[in-house]
């Protein structure tokens, strides 16, 4: 899989390493620029899949780099700033710009503002109208809720559901906890600290034998992921 390229616009250095060193660590690449000019230089060269845009910029507002680079194409964008001004979000927002952040802000709440925005984004053509996924011998029904194995019945929760078709939908990649929970883009009902629980049940029900895994692999130290 691809990674997307995060271009990260902040003329604070010691901000910018923590932004871009999270977010590498999350999977995703990152390009920093630390003034306007070279963004907007940047973006010309390759188009990034997102933009974190800081508004209080050296040479050039935020919303005037927004506006240069989004003329050759849209490209999703989350501005970035010290104020928190109602005028600010508005301004930015009504240009086009995706979300709106304040700093100082978490590097975990950015990368699921960064994931959630990147989401939406997704050309609908893009998107395969798939009625059910394959992972060897096991069928998820996407339209029915229902899960086979070996032609035989599994009954899961829905929160079971859902984990089961976040991990199916692309198998072998390597999932952290935050990674999977921001996928589920849950309501609420999934937390880090239930999220165990909810693998543990999903390989007692699916697992030959939940003692031995084959189907949902942990990845020790890092998360989990569905065999290829």
């Amino acid at each position: 899989m691809l990674r997307q390229r995060i271009l990260v616009v902040e003329d604070e250095p010691e901000i910018a390493d923590v932004i871009c060193a999270y977010l590498i660590g999350e999977g995703f690449d990152t390009e920093w620029q630390k003034d306007g000019a070279s963004a907007i230089e940047a973006a010309a060269r390759e188009c990034p899949a997102l933009l974190l845009l800081d508004v209080g910029l050296p040479d050039l507002t935020g919303f005037e780099v927004y506006r240069r680079i989004v003329r050759n194409g849209n490209v999703p964008t989350i501005f970035l700033t010290a104020r928190a001004e109602e005028v600010d979000r508005i301004v930015g927002l009504e240009m086009g710009a995706d979300d709106y952040i304040v700093k100082p802000f978490s590097p975990r709440e950015l990368a699921a503002r960064v994931r959630a925005v990147l989401r939406r984004n997704v050309p609908r053509e893009d998107i395969a109208d798939v009625d059910a996924l394959r992972i060897h011998d096991i069928v998820i029904d996407l339209r029915a809720h229902v899960v086979t194995r070996a032609a035989s019945g599994i009954d899961l929760t829905p929160a079971e559901f859902r984990i089961l078709v976040a991990l199916a939908e692309e198998p072998g990649r390597v999932f952290t906890r935050s990674q999977l929970l921001d996928k589920l883009d849950d309501d609420g009902s999934i937390f880090e600290r239930s999220l165990d629980r909810h693998i543990n049940n999903l390989r007692r029900k699916l697992e030959p034998d939940s003692a031995e895994p084959i189907y949902i692999l942990t990845v020790f130290g890092v998360g989990y992921k569905m065999r290829k």
